[in-house]
């Protein structure tokens, strides 16, 4: 079963419990999807004879939210594959030399699976926030707040994300990969923080 075909209900019940999965990267992918969910009502709502400048656009960006939702489903199911993988390496033997160093190896190549995951998540979201920005003056404006509710979901999404990046980095012996990913999702999380602002700033002028 596709993790979005679970009732609401029973995926609360299973973050829920002491299964560690889904986690925080999995409610974090989650989150990206509620929030492409309102800018594509938004964007599919600014409709009628008075957006007729603006309607071939607002149909781009409610495929493109729509298409993100998709994405955001295929995260949440990879940072759960992601923390078995790590589980499993945790499992491997380690009583020989052999043994230990396969098992570094694969606790190593876990931990940037396990990091990897969630900064996609990143720049999943952070294209829509710019779209989000750009548009926030042309969508309809009985829904305004649903626009700026959707930057705040994608913005914490990278909020959340970043967090499960930064957890794993700390496993990560590779120090040049280790310092990439933390400049690209340092430099991803600022600019999705700014942008969720200026959002917000277009919607409060239009309510």
């Amino acid at each position: 079963m596709r993790m979005y075909d679970q009732s609401i209900r029973s995926f609360l019940t299973e973050a829920s419990s002491s299964s560690p999965t889904p986690g925080g990267g999995s409610a974090a992918a989650l989150s990206a999807g509620l929030g492409a969910s309102m800018g594509a009502m938004v964007a599919n709502l600014t409709s009628g004879p008075k957006f007729d400048a603006v309607r071939n656009r607002m149909r781009e960006i409610a495929r493109e939210m729509e298409a993100a939702i998709e994405r955001s489903e295929a995260v949440l199911r990879a940072d759960i594959a992601a923390f078995s993988r790590f589980m499993d390496a945790l499992a491997l033997p380690k009583g020989t030399v052999g043994e230990q160093a396969r098992r570094k190896q694969a606790l190593e190549d876990a931990a940037a699976a396990a990091a990897e995951v969630p900064l996609s998540l990143m720049l999943l979201c952070h294209p829509l926030l710019i779209v989000l920005n750009e548009e926030a003056g042309a969508v309809n404006r009985n829904v305004i707040s649903d626009w700026g509710i959707a930057a705040i979901m994608l913005e914490a999404a990278m909020q959340s994300a970043w967090l499960t990046v930064e957890i794993n980095l700390k496993s990560m012996k590779n120090e040049t990969a280790a310092t990439q990913l933390r400049r690209r999702g340092e430099e991803l999380l600022e600019q999705g923080e700014a942008m969720k602002r200026a959002v917000l700033e277009h919607v409060r002028k239009r309510m």
